[in-house]
């Protein structure tokens, strides 16, 4: 068995949903906390390999649509970033559109406060108020823009990391967040060939390998866990029927450990399934959005409709067609 390290003071909520995973069949925990500090550093290596597309085809139409998103969005609006991160592709929208504000929302607070101290010296007239959330639900923003039109943001096809019914929740939330009135550009990822699919999601250098894996580590840390790490192994592969990769850790070897103090056992070849990246036709898209109380204004497709990004907006109900 590994030795773990003394533990930290873990968030409730990612004891309760381990556990829960853990006990579930099949295993299963959400891939918000895959997310941590290490987690977040692993994420931005795998947005420069080769074989992750999705970072490098969004950020050159950002840059070739720059003029475009001006046009549609107009400046003055706060944008409010959900899922930051590294906010990487934000300054190129920022340049588009000359915002009032920019209010980056993640949930590794120690990973967005270096990333807005960042943004803040290489944008130093742009108000910015980094908010340390879960995104996924309604975010109370800061005063400070509450009067402000807004735009929020969310690149990178994270959508695809939403099971359908719980995308439209999570966007239904980000209606709520923002208001009526608010827009929201977003990326979206389209299904292609099988095998570009999976090396992007488990790259020769093995990245991705080890951000998955990190959740093993971060449990022996945060959770009083023992998972010996030389038991499991990453796996990517292409579910076909739900159209979405699927990242999952492996057993190798018929394992038991503790976490949290209650013990587990997982045979040989049991998996606990991570993150989905869920890839959308032009349709389902607008469909999705639809679905989340959001309505398309304008799309963006890269050469070959390979990658989308959808100006939507929030508008106010209607009673009647």
């Amino acid at each position: 068995m590994a030795t773990a390290e003394p533990s930290v003071e873990a968030d409730p909520a990612f004891r309760a949903d381990v556990l829960a995973g853990l006990r579930s069949d099949p295993r299963a925990i959400p891939a918000r906390w895959l997310y941590d500090l290490r987690g977040s550093e692993l994420f931005e290596e795998i947005t420069r390999l080769p074989e992750y597309y999705p970072t490098r085809t969004e950020r050159a139409m950002l840059e070739t649509h720059a003029a475009e998103f001006a046009e549609e969005i107009g400046p003055g609006r706060a944008v409010i970033e959900f899922g930051s991160g590294s906010s990487l592709k934000t300054p190129l929208l920022l340049r588009a559109i000359a915002p009032a504000a920019y209010v980056p929302i993640d949930i590794s607070g120690e990973f967005l406060m270096d990333s807005a101290q960042t943004l803040s010296r290489d944008f130093p007239d742009l108000p910015v108020f980094p908010v340390e959330a879960d995104f996924t639900k309604r975010v109370p923003l800061p005063y400070e823009v509450s009067r402000l039109p807004k735009l929020g943001f969310f690149p990178g096809s994270t959508i695809g990391n939403f099971v359908p019914f719980s995308g439209v929740d999570f966007l239904r939330a980000m209606k709520e967040t923002l208001d009526i009135g608010a827009m929201l550009l977003i990326g979206i990822d389209r299904i292609k060939g099988e095998e570009e699919l999976v090396a992007a999601y488990n790259d020769a250098a093995g990245v991705t390998a080890a951000f998955n894996l990190n959740l093993l580590e971060r449990i022996n840390r945060e959770l009083d866990g023992d998972m010996p790490l030389d038991a499991f192994r990453h796996r990517a592969i292409w579910n076909d029927r739900l159209a979405r990769i699927e990242m999952h850790i492996e057993a190798i070897r018929d394992v038991a450990f503790e976490v949290a103090g209650d013990a587990f056992t997982m045979a040989e070849g049991d998996t606990i399934h991570t993150e989905n990246s869920h890839k959308y036709g032009p349709r389902d898209a607008r469909v999705l959005l639809r679905a989340g109380e959001w309505t398309m204004r304008r799309e963006w497709s890269s050469p070959g409709d390979r990658f989308a990004l959808i100006l939507a907006e929030a508008l106010p109900p209607r009673t009647a067609p």
